[in-house]
């Protein structure tokens, strides 16, 4: 189903993002065709958003969907650990890019995917890192997608700055705890996604709580959220999913099985980027 490019300043009507010259933003390649962009972000590294985003990955190719997601985590990379993806990538006869693909047929570009090793420090300054960032959109055959998740670096620095002004973002998922001082860093994120009128599609609060063994207790470790929960009404955003702390789905995503893990806990931020694709 195509739908107006929201992207494009004239409203001109166009259907794709990947054909409209209107706009600021970078173009997609011939080859490439993308419904929904989403970034997924946090103002603080630590709370999981890498571990959110493959499990939002996941749950949108089970509800039939056709994902890619740009690890844009280019100093701290962890997309292909959490998929099992390992294998080297390389260029198609256009010289684009071919995405990694689990076996599920979830896309994925990452920088540790061109490295000869995972572990080999990425000593860059800000300028190479965000060209890396533009060119896995610009040079990148995702062939077409109904939604590319982008898994952003903490904070409001040069790559989300970059990849605000330079892709077409359709919406954005937060990603905190439920520390006190989380809502303070909330409101610095979602003032920057104001700033630069991106919609905000709501916010994922992970690490939430743990299930006792014996007796199903919810315990709240890191407190009960009330803060956060304060922090998004105040700004006006939907707490999409509370997710629990739980070690069988850490150990998943760490040995590369995150689409073995029940998507049902994200089933609100995947209901959400649903009906944006429709």
């Amino acid at each position: 189903m195509s739908s107006k490019c929201d992207s494009c300043p004239s409203k001109s009507g166009c259907t794709s993002k990947s054909s409209c010259s209107e706009n600021a933003f970078d173009q997609l390649n011939k080859n490439s065709s993308i419904k929904t962009v989403i970034a997924v972000c946090s103002g603080k590294g630590g709370v999981g958003k890498s571990y959110v985003t493959s499990l939002l990955a996941s749950g949108l190719n089970k509800a039939g969907l056709r994902v890619g997601v740009l690890d844009a985590d280019i100093t701290g990379p962890s997309i292909p650990r959490a998929f099992g993806l390992s294998e080297k990538l390389y260029a198609d006869d256009d010289n684009q890019l071919i995405p990694a693909q689990t076996p599920e047929g979830i896309k994925a570009i990452s920088l540790n995917l061109l490295l000869d090793r995972e572990d080999m420090p990425v000593v860059w300054r800000a300028p190479v890192i965000t060209g890396v960032v533009k060119q896995f959109w610009t040079e990148v055959n995702w062939g077409t997608l109904d939604v590319l998740l982008i898994d952003m670096p903490p904070g409001t620095g040069d790559v989300p700055l970059t990849v605000f002004q330079s892709i077409p973002v359709d919406g954005i998922v937060f990603v905190s705890t439920p520390q006190d001082m989380v809502s303070m860093i909330v409101s610095k994120s979602v003032n920057m996604a104001e700033m630069m009128k991106i919609n905000i599609v709501g916010l994922v609060q992970n690490m939430s709580y743990i299930k006792c063994p014996h007796c199903d207790e919810k315990i709240d470790i890191f407190g009960d959220g009330k803060k956060v929960a304060e922090a998004a009404d105040n700004l006006g955003i939907k707490i999409l999913d509370k997710l629990p702390l739980d070690q069988a789905s850490a150990n998943l995503a760490d040995s590369g099985k995150v689409t073995a893990i029940d998507t049902s806990i994200i089933n609100g931020a995947v209901s959400a980027i649903k009906e944006m694709v429709k």
